[in-house]
């Protein structure tokens, strides 16, 4: 038989959900959430493109923080799973197959290969594991640049429009909406996988390694499923992008962008949602203001490519020395430290 709350214990329930609707933290989800929604509205052209990049750069980085932040694995290649799931849902779709199909294959394609050269890669750690993972996006994009069933270096072209139970996502809008929807499922995946009792088990493999062993934490699995999921995360954000550009080549995926998504990661804050979120705006505003002056009359074609350099490496720096945490975890260490009240003399 179910139980049935009191009166008081329903006043008491309900009492508590107003309060949680009143906290700062609830307050600043929904403010996040609906800023989201409205912003495909009123964008203006030449702003809804970013807006795209923004979200889609967001849901490689989620994956990517969940890597570096809980399982203590550094990845400077996880453009190549972007690669992947980008090609696997173009080929699909040109080959006459079902968009939807194509989309629903990336997040797959991209994390089966992950657990396969997972195996060898994850036996390596620290600068080892993040070299390797660069090799292999070099290796990745000299192959695919070579064949002629993905069209060498000239890439794949005339890729459909997405179109799923009738909807054709025809206009940039839609692919926002769509890339939105894609990021708040990949959030609440990594949410769930954090809160779980493997979750725990990560934040200690993260911390030590052997420690987490000894506790009888399954360390190798666990780095194989962190890295394989982060992976199909990258591949979704792939398959969404081969749809909205309808062109695909291995141009699209430079070694840059692999850097861009673990600055993105460190200047957030690695290990949580929020700074995964909150990297991935700053930094692709800031590129966007940057290859605006790069491309501005008079300044040399390499400017665009330079001053992402140069950026790059001050912000590091500049976060190592001021915010080593990140901007979200620093941030929230400032407002609880405001929020504590000061001891009486």
């Amino acid at each position: 038989m179910t139980q049935q709350l009191t009166p008081a214990q329903a006043r008491i329930s309900f009492a508590d959900l107003a309060a949680r609707l009143r906290s700062p933290r609830t307050l600043a989800v929904l403010a996040v959430c609906a800023t989201a929604l409205l912003l495909p509205q009123i964008l203006s052209g030449s702003d809804m493109p970013v807006y795209v990049t923004l979200l889609l750069s967001a849901i490689v980085v989620t994956g990517l923080s969940m890597l570096m932040g809980y399982a203590g694995q550094v990845s400077l290649g996880h453009a190549s799973f972007y690669l992947i799931g980008a090609y696997t849902a173009a080929l699909i779709a040109t080959h006459d197959k079902p968009t939807w199909l194509g989309l629903l294959a990336a997040p797959f394609a991209a994390a089966l290969v992950a657990a396969v050269i997972g195996i060898p890669l994850l036996r390596l750690r620290g600068h080892q594991l993040a070299f390797a993972t660069l090799a292999m996006q070099l290796i990745l994009l000299n192959v695919v640049g070579q064949q002629e069933w993905t069209g060498g270096d000239i890439g794949l072209q005339g890729v459909p429009r997405l179109t799923v139970a009738g909807y054709e996502f025809a206009t940039v809008s839609s692919y926002a909406y769509l890339a939105l929807g894609a990021l708040a499922v990949v959030v609440l995946i990594t949410r769930n996988v954090v809160a779980s009792r493997p979750g725990r088990g990560l934040r200690a493999l993260a911390t030590s390694e052997v420690a987490a062993e000894s506790a009888g934490v399954p360390v190798v699995a666990y780095k194989l499923v962190v890295f394989s999921l982060s992976a199909g995360f990258a591949g979704l954000a792939g398959g969404i992008y081969a749809f909205y550009t309808g062109y695909v080549a291995p141009g699209s995926f430079p070694v840059l962008l692999s850097f861009e998504f673990v600055v993105m990661a460190v200047i957030g804050g690695l290990g949580t949602i929020w700074g995964a979120l909150a990297g991935a705006t700053a930094i692709t505003l800031l590129l966007q203001q940057l290859n605006e002056l790069g491309t501005a009359e008079g300044m040399p074609s390499s400017a665009p490519v330079v001053l992402s350099y140069a950026v790059y490496g001050v912000l590091l720096v500049l976060v190592v020395l001021f915010l080593p945490r990140g901007l979200v975890p620093s941030a929230r260490d400032w407002w609880v430290r405001r929020r504590r009240p000061n001891p009486e003399p």
